[in-house]
């Protein structure tokens, strides 16, 4: 199965989380702490990460999701990346047929709902760090399905760079 990165785009990712934009004008602020909400039993965990980078394109055959708590990216030090989400199927299985991807720039960030099937964070042109926020403690904070490969490519419009090659 083949899939192609598009654009961010809020209403199609609707379904499966929001992204985290900066406001437009000094002085204001954008909230997302509703997405966040304290979830009974369960300490906020709050960390750093450093991801290696990729290229497009490329092959997924596993997916995560958190079936307690929403998941915040935050791009620290990033060029671009690109997230992959997808429904769940009547018994809950991760559901590739509805598999979305999204070439993501460094100034949005991510925040999954909760339960969304998403891949790992795929980083590209260079490695990346992000701020990541999520509730845990519950013992099955992570699960993991195998999935058929889909294949995740650039948009014809976006220059990738050549395998080995960066910026």
């Amino acid at each position: 199965m083949h899939l192609t990165a598009g654009a961010p785009d809020a209403t199609a990712f609707a379904p499966f989380g929001t992204f985290i934009d900066v406001p437009a004008q000094a002085g204001e602020r954008r909230l997302y702490s509703e997405w966040l909400s304290p979830v009974g039993g369960l300490l906020p965990q709050f960390h750093t990460n450093r991801v290696a980078a990729s290229v497009l394109p490329l092959t997924l055959d596993r997916v995560e999701r958190h079936p307690h708590a929403a998941q915040a990216f935050v791009p620290l030090q990033v060029t671009r990346y690109v997230i992959t989400v997808m429904a769940s199927d009547a018994a809950g299985r991760p559901d590739p047929a509805s598999a979305r991807a999204f070439l993501m720039p460094r100034t949005l960030g991510v925040i999954y709902r909760v339960g969304t099937w998403h891949a790992g964070i795929t980083v590209l042109d260079d490695e990346a760090s992000f701020a990541v926020l999520m509730w845990r403690g519950a013992p099955d904070d992570d699960l993991f399905a195998t999935i058929p490969p889909l294949i995740v490519g650039p948009p014809a419009s976006v220059a990738m760079p050549v395998r080995g090659t960066h910026g």
